[in-house]
């Protein structure tokens, strides 16, 4: 593993990790009242398209990063419509 691949796994991992703590709240408090409907459709797309583009460029981190993200920022999207 390159050099290069380490750095964009270390950025997937921190940027992905910090989606953890919002997703177990909303998860156990069912609380999304202070979410915003527009931000959180907006992020879910923009990751999802992120992930596309890393599964044509075959890129593992951004593949990693955004698979994981992705579900994390989804499951939090489907709580705010369902008890926003």
């Amino acid at each position: 593993m390159s050099g290069l691949e380490i750095l964009g796994f270390a950025a997937a991992i921190l940027t992905t990790v910090c989606w953890l703590p919002q997703a177990l709240r909303t998860i156990r408090t069912k609380d999304t009242k202070s979410l915003s409907l527009v931000t959180q459709g907006a992020f879910t797309l923009g990751v999802g398209l992120w992930l596309v583009y890393g599964v044509l460029a075959g890129n593992a981190p951004i593949i990693f990063a955004n698979a994981i993200t992705f579900v994390l920022v989804a499951l939090i999207l489907a709580l705010k419509l369902r008890y926003g």
